[in-house]
């Protein structure tokens, strides 16, 4: 792996059709291309700042200035006391309609949820309106972090009617394997995606700096008959996943 770090750091210093002229940006380009290019598995540790700046004689500051553009890209992420590694991204396909938990359960990863609301209460007009709910009707809220391998990776809101989902507490995990028991899985779903800056809370909770990149997304989810049995409000890590579509021609 350093080797290919130094061979490709050396070849964009050698081409002037891609030779950039400040080291931090040479560096940080020749980082980017062997993680695009699997020299550098996700998850992989990238050699120190002082072998980096050994090995491509180097200032440390320079080196430094290059790690960290990257870092807040989300490309790497840094570890107090254990080094600098390539970030571990989630891809997450849009053509199916499957639950977070789910999803990380056929990556072999272990999801887990910390609660901060699992309560009842009267809709609100922004709920009414998104579940086609009457004013006054009551519905579940669940607020929580959503964690896999003991890291946060997403803040999820989420309003199901009091009538589908009368006990909030009874989810511990997966929302939509308690919806399936109750005779009432989503079928289908309108999702909107956006790009958004993780404000100071969001990023507390998703130990992220604040301003960090992060994906807003909101899902209305239906039921056979047109119901809208869902509506779930979240914010991601852009440092981690990746949402992709499939596209086809008629």
């Amino acid at each position: 792996m350093e080797t290919a770090l130094v061979n490709e750091y050396r070849r964009l210093s050698r081409d002037p059709a891609t030779s950039q002229p400040l080291a931090y940006l040479r560096l940080r380009r020749a980082i980017r291309n062997v993680v695009e290019h699997r020299d550098i598995e996700p998850g992989q540790a990238l050699p120190s700042e002082r072998d980096l700046s050994r090995l491509l004689q180097l200032s440390r500051v320079t080196v430094r200035k290059a790690i960290s553009g990257l870092v807040e890209e989300g490309l790497l992420n840094q570890r107090h006391g254990a080094g600098t590694f390539v970030a571990e991204r989630i891809i997450k396909p849009m053509s199916r309609l499957t639950s977070f938990t789910e999803d990380l359960r056929a990556r072999g990863l272990n999801p887990r949820s910390e609660f901060s609301e699992r309560i009842i209460g009267e809709v609100t007009p922004e709920e009414s309106m998104a579940l086609n709910l009457s004013p006054g009707v009551l519905v579940a809220r669940l607020h929580r972090v959503r964690y896999a391998k003991e890291e946060p990776l997403a803040i999820e809101r989420s309003v199901v009617p009091a009538s589908i989902l009368p006990d909030p507490t009874i989810v511990q995990d997966s929302l939509y394997e308690v919806l399936e028991a109750l005779g009432a899985r989503p079928r289908r779903a309108l999702q909107r995606l956006r790009a958004v800056s993780l404000g100071a809370q969001q990023a507390r909770l998703l130990h992220v700096p604040a301003g960090s990149a992060g994906l807003n997304i909101e899902r209305r989810s239906f039921l056979d008959d047109g119901r809208v049995v869902e509506f779930t409000t979240s914010w991601y890590r852009g440092d981690i996943y990746d949402f992709v579509a499939e596209l086809q021609t008629d």
